[in-house]
């Protein structure tokens, strides 16, 4: 039986795209900065891997799609505002 992976689909390269990606990524609860390694992301309740191997693989393509399609600091500028919501921090409008 193959695993049902929890990363959500990439639609769209552009900015907005990669916004709703983090924004849909965060609703699965598996937020993540994008300048962290993956693989050493782990959950603080029990100390194991919050990504699978094989959604370290899948999210490595799709962040490698991502910055093909816009620069680095796009994609970490349209992280930004989901990671810090993830950690608790409202940005001023």
């Amino acid at each position: 039986m193959p695993i049902q992976l929890r990363i959500p689909k990439l639609n769209e390269i552009s900015f907005d795209g990669a916004l709703i990606w983090f924004s849909e990524m965060q609703c699965q609860k598996l937020p993540f900065h994008p300048e962290d390694d993956l693989a050493e992301i782990i959950r603080i309740a029990d100390d194991k891997p919050t990504f699978l191997k094989q959604e370290v693989k899948e999210i490595r393509f799709l962040m490698e799609k991502l910055e093909k399609g816009i620069d680095h600091e796009q994609v970490v500028e349209a992280a930004y505002p989901i990671f810090l919501n993830a950690c608790g921090i409202q940005l001023d409008a």
